[in-house]
């Protein structure tokens, strides 16, 4: 089954009064995997879903949530899984797609049946997945790290040497309005997305993993004239307005899985903020 909870969106304005347990509440998903069952989280945001499938010693099915009122899952929606964990695959409609490590299947509206399992009960499979709105139904593809658009971006000096894997996004895979990819910090490296943006034609989530035990990133958030922050965990995620920038520091090194929805699907739509102008 899938185990759903609820997020509305938050006005700019209400934000500035929020302390810790708000900001923590309304922007911090802590729990993204549980064993053999589906987690999602439904958000107001572009009304993307933010969520995570663990198949351990049984398939696991995609189920529709009961904020959809859909026959089926996909039956108005696009989705993104990306597996973090060993490997695994997902089955589509009666066609099965091998998904290694850091592997992502991009799912079109209207697929009626997608099914989860992992190869190896002892090293689970863990699909990280984002879902949003679809208009039109978009061919499955599946993408590895080889089929990915890589940039090379920031540098050791400012401490944000980065590679990003642009895995599901325009030029890659056909989609509505889903984009999704992959961010890993090069040693020695621990920002990211520095110097900071927004972009108010969509929104963002983030999934941060591989954070080493007892360690944490700090996430950055809000208008860039009055910024706050969250410590995020292992395995946890965020969601990032619209209005808000989004930035991060590890106290180790780390990765991140960054996905969008919204109108704009060109990558380069950003409204940069320096960082000596942030407060």
């Amino acid at each position: 089954m899938n185990i759903i909870e609820e997020r509305f969106a938050v006005h700019v304005d209400d934000y500035k009064h929020y302390d810790t347990d708000k900001l923590r509440k309304h922007f911090l998903i802590e729990k993204i995997f549980a064993a053999n069952e589906v987690l999602f989280t439904y958000t107001h945001y572009e009304r993307i879903m933010v969520g995570g499938a663990m198949p351990v010693d049984k398939k696991v099915p995609l189920e529709p949530v009961y904020q959809q009122k859909a026959d089926f899952f996909l039956e108005r929606r696009e989705l993104g899984a990306i597996n973090v964990g060993g490997a695994g695959a997902i089955t589509v409609d009666g066609e099965r797609y091998e998904i290694a490590s850091k592997e992502a299947l991009y799912i079109g509206r209207g697929a009626k049946e997608v099914v989860f399992e992992s190869n190896d009960a002892g090293n689970p499979a863990k699909f990280y997945m984002n879902s949003a709105p679809a208009h039109r139904t978009c061919p499955i593809k599946k993408v590895g790290m080889s089929d990915a658009k890589v940039l090379e971006m920031g540098s050791s000096d400012t401490c944000n040497e980065r590679k990003i894997n642009q895995l599901l996004i325009s030029g890659v895979v056909e989609t509505c309005q889903l984009q999704m990819g992959m961010t890993e910090l090069q040693p020695g490296s621990i920002w990211n997305t520095m110097p900071v943006h927004t972009h108010s034609r969509r929104m963002e989530a983030y999934f941060y993993f591989n954070i080493p035990e007892e360690q944490a990133v700090c996430h950055f958030m809000g208008p860039a004239d009055e910024t706050r922050h969250i410590w995020v965990g292992n395995e946890q995620a965020i969601v990032s307005p619209p209005w808000s920038m989004h930035s991060g520091v590890g106290t180790a090194n780390y990765t991140f899985i960054w996905g969008m929805a919204g109108e704009n699907l060109d990558y380069t739509d950003m409204d940069f903020h320096k960082p000596h102008t942030l407060k």
